[in-house]
C-alpha cells in the first residue's frame, strides 16, 4: 500500500456544482440525472457550502407517498442557503488518502470538497467516503 499517495488520485475532478442562487429542485435534478450524492455550493467561485442527498431526503415527502407537488411546494419554499451545510471541511489536493480516510471516519462526512493546495478557494475536485473503500480494495 501506498502510504503517501495524494487524495487527487482517487477523488472525483469534474464536479457537479451549484450557484447559491439556484433553486434546490435544480439541485434534486442534477443529483437525480447525475446519480451523485453531494454537490458543492458556489458563490462568486468560491466555495460555500455542500448539499446531500440526504439533506435534501429530509426535506421530501416522497417517502410518505404524498406526491412530487409536495416535494416541490418544499424546495420553493427553501433557499439552498437554509439546507446547505455552510463553510464544509475540505482536503487540499496534495492531502495524503490516510489523511482523508481519518478525517471521514473520526468527523462523519460522507463527502470532501478537494482544493488546490495552493489557492484554498480553488474547487478541484471531491472525494468520498466510496473513493477510498474502492482505493482500500484495489490494494488487496
Amino acid at each position: 500500500m501506498k502510504k503517501q499517495e495524494p487524495v487527487s488520485h482517487i477523488m472525483t475532478k469534474h464536479v457537479h456544482t451549484a450557484r447559491l442562487e439556484d433553486k434546490l429542485l435544480d439541485i434534486y435534478e442534477l443529483i437525480r440525472k447525475h446519480h451523485i450524492r453531494h454537490v458543492p455550493i458556489m458563490h462568486n467561485k468560491q466555495l460555500v457550502g455542500i448539499i446531500s442527498k440526504t439533506d435534501l431526503n429530509r426535506l421530501t415527502f416522497s417517502g410518505l407517498f404524498v406526491g412530487e407537488d409536495a416535494d416541490e411546494a418544499v424546495f420553493d419554499m427553501l433557499t439552498i442557503g437554509q439546507v446547505m451545510s455552510h463553510k464544509p471541511r475540505v482536503v487540499k489536493s496534495n492531502d495524503t488518502i490516510k489523511t482523508v480516510a481519518e478525517i471521514l471516519s473520526k468527523e462523519e462526512f460522507h463527502a470532501l470538497p478537494v482544493v488546490d493546495e495552493k489557492d484554498e478557494s480553488v474547487l478541484v475536485g471531491i472525494v468520498t467516503t466510496t473513493d477510498v473503500i474502492k482505493y482500500l480494495l484495489d490494494q488487496y
